[in-house]
């Protein structure tokens, strides 16, 4: 777990570094809205970043050597992302990340009806999710503060939410802070969709990376990917990540829950409150290593199974199963439905705030 000394570092390094921060003009959305894509430079990291979707576009990251490449999966213009409507790829989702079953919640005594998009239920906000809006830019000394304004009753949900994101970068670290406020009580919740591969984005597939989560529960699901409520060990079963193991080690053992998601897709319960240590992922041939803390008290391991081919990264290559992972910090799915989980409750005059860092660095 993350000591309070070290998440005290963490911001503290904030405040310390730098980035350069460059806006440029990355064309036009089919009805002429202006997209812009910010390229973040610390001399660390590049990373670059679009108003569409609010996209991680890419990160350019050292292995060993000190030899960079992206590791994570996107596409090189707009054109791709526009084209890709189903992956989700480095986007911000919302305004309800992940699973709402049957697309349904109740709140205050009022029923809402999410319009349905995967196997009868709602996924990352509806058909028009934030993904697929143009959100405001404004350029930060280190980086960019994105802002999307969605209105009362949009893809069914109450109240005018205004979401803001913050993508600022320290030294190694890519900090992402949320934020939001609403008009009337809703749910919410707002996560990263970015597919990470250390090795570089298109250079095969992520099963050798190892990976570490800080979590002793997880949500298992029904066949329709809707958890069951239970908040279930990971002792003895394959979805056990408490200590260091690669992605492909287990994931084709006989066991319902991999076989229902095709393998990882899963919402795991993390250890601790506020902002910890919650992922650890290393890639053991580059040497490349990606820690995570957060303040949200779960993360979605998905590892990448429904990726089918379809979509082409700015390397050329095809993105096709395991191509990519994500580690989405979260609520929980379902939430607004299950009452034993943590509530994605936001009131009027409340105000929303989560952090996740995203570390990258090199294995010793």
């Amino acid at each position: 777990m993350l000591k309070k000394t070290v998440a005290a570092a963490i911001l503290m390094s904030a405040a310390m570094a730098h980035a350069g921060v460059k806006k440029t003009s990355w064309g036009k959305m089919p009805d002429g809205t202006p997209v812009e894509l910010y390229t973040l430079d610390d001399g660390v990291l590049k990373v670059k970043i679009t108003n569409f979707g609010a996209h991680l576009v890419s990160v350019e990251a050292p292995d060993r050597n000190g030899k960079k490449a992206d590791v994570v999966l996107g596409y090189k213009d707009l054109a791709g992302y526009l084209s890709d409507d189903d992956t989700y790829v480095g986007a911000v989702v919302g305004r309800y990340g992940n699973r709402i079953a049957k697309g349904t919640f109740s709140l205050d005594g009022e029923t809402y009806h999410v319009p349905l998009n995967d196997h009868g239920n709602a996924l990352h906000g509806g058909t028009v999710g934030f993904d697929r809006k143009v959100w405001t830019g404004k350029v930060l000394p280190d980086g960019v503060e994105l802002t999307l304004v969605s209105p009362d009753g949009d893809m069914g949900f109450p109240g005018a939410l205004t979401a803001h994101i913050r993508y600022t970068l320290h030294g190694d670290r890519l900090q992402l802070e949320y934020s939001a406020t609403t008009t009337k009580p809703t749910v919410l919740n707002l996560t990263s969709h970015a597919y990470y591969n250390l090795a570089g984005e298109g250079n095969g597939n992520v099963l050798g990376q190892k990976v570490t989560i800080n979590a002793d529960r997880y949500t298992p699901v029904k066949p329709d990917l809707i958890p069951t409520g239970e908040l279930a060990p990971v002792d003895g079963t394959p979805l056990d990540f408490r200590k260091s193991t690669a992605i492909g080690e287990r994931i084709d053992v006989e066991n319902d829950q991999l076989k229902i998601a095709g393998g990882y897709d899963h919402n795991y319960v993390l250890n601790g409150s506020g902002l910890r240590e919650a992922v650890e992922v290393v890639d053991p041939v580059s040497g490349r290593k990606l820690t995570i803390h957060t303040t949200q008290p779960g993360v979605q391991f998905y590892s990448g199974n429904f990726l089918a081919g379809a979509h082409t990264g700015p390397s050329g290559v095809a993105y096709g199963k395991h191509a990519g992972f994500c580690m989405e910090t979260q609520h929980f799915p379902d939430s607004p439905n299950q009452p034993s989980f943590p509530s994605t409750e936001l009131k009027s005059g409340e105000t929303l705030h989560e952090t996740t860092v995203l570390e990258f660095s090199v294995a010793k």
